[in-house]
């Protein structure tokens, strides 16, 4: 890029499409955004029309390039992960993109689980498949719907189906790929997992694997007239966004630690190696994009999600509104405690159940609105606390970023629960940062990811432990577990779809 231009840089996520112009700086200029909607054609089911999603995308860049009124030097792209969005070999959708928080494929996982597969698979691959990866995704309709199967040429993700639509290639980054098809010692689709998974027959729906030079690619002159750009402008397919949001707060380097307070609350830590014969198995080992480094992340699929329900539940205006109320009450909410476990699929991370489902302690005449309020807000990030505890290392800091970062109060939470400092980003599109500095770095502006990140990134307020709080805390997260541990013994006779 000269110092003129400007990158645009889109965060495709599950419900908005974020299209953010940096400057030659790393400053934002503008954002242009679009709202996709997701569909729910039957109970735990969860979709999205792949056209819609890529008219949005072109509507949000197209709104960006015009407002920031400069020359465009590349276009960088990240997106929701994890899903199958099938494609034919004309490169059209065969069926509507199946989400990562869908839950059609528990009966699958549940089965898996039971026949030691995840347990098998977790050796090779350092991840623990959930009912939202694509090898589940694709199981279940084998067996409900054979022929969108029959009629699909590859499985991509949202962030491969828009690198398609923008540049005409049919490719996977390295990040989506690792969960569930890589054995993660090579980092190669690996044929013993497909049979693990009943998938052999499916081996061609994996599409080609691109790295280094291969995640750069022109702009068509199809995709250019839709998005308002030149043709041939450079198109940069940086990992998905769990990955790219911790490189967007500056997490490069080994035993630094993220989370991201978002849909999904995805607590991430960067290490050297994997080990899946050790331990536990539990959450995912992603491929950073860099020599050396692999991410070991959490994503839960308790997150925002609960805020927005909790903020219907008491009649609400907002997540700013919510934090307010949680104020009035001390730490520990008077007893009252949440196991925030609300999703139609249940929990991914750090362990695995689709039947987990919420529940409400110690509840009494004297709670009210701001107790709940309250109990929301520990209860997640007592989750958190609990992905860092499945975390190879303990970190010395957590960044912290996401939608839900912009509560003082729930971040200073988060510190006090986990024990850890907590820094906030100064960038209030993380997300977009991180692919922003996958593609400078892929364009040869800077030697590699962590001097990006040092000229770049910029952080923001520090939230330090209470110290007067840590054994209270300690004793609250005890309780938290135990509780959790005496409700799974009951949760798959809770539900109603069960």
């Amino acid at each position: 890029m000269r110092d003129t231009d400007v990158a645009v840089c889109v965060d495709a996520g599950t419900t908005v499409i974020k299209a953010v112009v940096f400057d030659a700086t790393g400053r934002e200029l503008t954002v242009g955004r679009r709202e996709t909607e997701v569909h729910h054609p039957r109970p735990g089911a969860a979709e999205q029309d792949m056209d819609e999603v890529w008219r949005a995308v072109a509507a949000a860049v197209r709104e960006a390039v015009a407002e920031a009124g400069r020359p465009v030097g590349l276009l960088a792209l990240t997106a929701q992960g994890d899903g199958a969005w099938l494609v034919d070999r004309r490169h059209r959708p065969v069926r509507p993109a199946v989400l990562w928080n869908d839950a059609r494929a528990a009966p699958v996982v549940r089965r898996w689980r039971a026949e030691g597969v995840l347990e098998r698979a977790y050796r090779d691959n350092a991840s623990l498949s959930n009912a939202g990866l694509p090898n589940a995704i694709l199981r279940v309709l084998a067996e409900r719907e054979p022929e969108s199967l029959r009629a699909a040429h590859a499985v991509l993700t949202c962030g491969s189906w828009l690198f398609l639509r923008l540049t005409g290639v049919l490719g996977l980054h390295p990040s989506e790929a690792s969960a569930p098809w890589l054995d993660i010692r090579t980092r190669a689709y690996s044929d013993k997992l497909l049979d693990a998974y009943g998938l052999t027959a499916h081996r061609a729906l994996l599409p080609p694997l691109l790295s280094g030079g291969e995640t750069v690619a022109p702009l068509t002159a199809a995709a250019a007239r839709q998005v308002g750009l030149p043709p041939d402008t450079p198109v940069v397919l940086a990992p998905y966004d769990v990955v790219a949001t911790a490189l967007g707060t500056g997490t490069t380097r080994a035993g630094q630690a993220t989370c991201v307070l978002g849909t999904t609350l995805c607590t991430e830590v960067l290490v050297e190696r994997a080990a899946p014969e050790e331990g536990e198995p539990a959450g995912l080992t992603l491929d950073f994009g860099a020599p050396g480094l692999l991410m070991r992340a959490f994503p839960t699929l308790a997150g925002t999600g609960v805020l927005d329900w909790t903020v219907d539940l008491l009649g609400l205006r907002d997540h700013r509104e919510l934090s307010e109320l949680a104020a009035r009450v001390p730490p520990g909410a008077d007893g009252l405690r949440v196991l925030p476990y609300l999703s139609p699929a249940g929990e991914r991370a750090p362990f695995l159940d689709p039947a987990a489902s919420g529940l409400v302690t110690g509840m009494l005449f004297r709670h009210g609105r701001e107790h709940l309020a309250r109990a929301v807000l520990e209860g997640l990030a007592h989750v958190i606390r609990d992905c860092l505890r499945a975390a190879p290392h303990r970190p010395t800091e957590l960044a912290l970023c996401g939608g839900g970062a912009a509560s003082a109060l729930w971040c200073q939470l988060i510190a006090d629960v986990t024990g850890l400092p907590a820094v906030s980003s100064r960038d209030s599109q993380v997300g977009a940062k991180g692919a922003l500095l996958c593609a400078l770095t892929a364009l040869g502006a800077f030697p590699d990811l962590p001097a990006a990140a040092s000229a770049l990134v910029r952080t923001g307020r520090r939230y330090e432990p209470s110290p007067g709080l840590t054994a209270f805390h300690d004793t609250e997260h005890a309780e938290f577990l135990a509780t959790r541990e005496l409700a799974a013994t009951r949760w798959s006779g809770w539900r109603a779809d069960d």
